[in-house]
């Protein structure tokens, strides 16, 4: 074999390999938004952006994530509850909620572990977890493991993706 057939073998070698490796990767970065389980509330994606705002939809359904700082319930501090913005389902507590210094409303814990479901998400060249809503599947947002010493969790949600009913009494 003659050093530019080798060297043409070569380059083919890699360029397939990497065209290989990019498609390997590319189908593995983004978040698997509804996981393989059975939801209790489920719509068409033609019903659900109907009963959702544009914003609302971007984030429960496509992951999309709103801009920092954007959200009235960052400084919502009555007693109440954190519901999913796609079905009303409780998921966080005031009473966990902190001022995490990022801009989108964070919690140490949710109400209990049956009301989120999380999902391993590779978007973005990152390895993160996924919170989504364990009643519809809705994107809430992340978990991160750098919260309070409570639960060292820090649930960093969106708050287009959730609406907050405050306690009666």
């Amino acid at each position: 074999m003659s050093w530019g057939t080798r060297s043409m073998m070569t380059r083919r070698f890699i360029l397939a390999t990497s065209a290989v490796g990019l498609a390997t990767w590319l189908g593995s970065s983004s978040s698997v938004l509804a996981p393989a389980e059975p939801f209790a509330v489920t719509h068409t994606d033609e019903e659900w952006r109907k009963l959702l705002k544009p914003d609302q939809y971007a984030v429960l359904r496509q992951s999309a994530t709103e801009r920092p700082f954007s959200s009235p319930l960052l400084n919502e501090h009555c007693p109440g509850v954190f519901a999913c913005a796609g079905c009303d389902h409780g998921v966080f507590s005031s009473e966990t909620k902190f001022e995490s210094g990022t801009g989108w409303p964070s919690f140490w814990a949710p109400l209990n572990e049956q009301v989120i479901g999380t999902t391993r998400d590779t978007a973005f060249g990152m390895i993160r977890v996924e919170v989504h809503c364990s009643r519809c599947g809705g994107h809430l947002g992340h978990v991160f493991n750098d919260g309070p010493k409570v639960t060292g969790l820090r649930y960093c949600m969106n708050r287009v993706a959730m609406t907050f009913n405050p306690a009666t009494t």
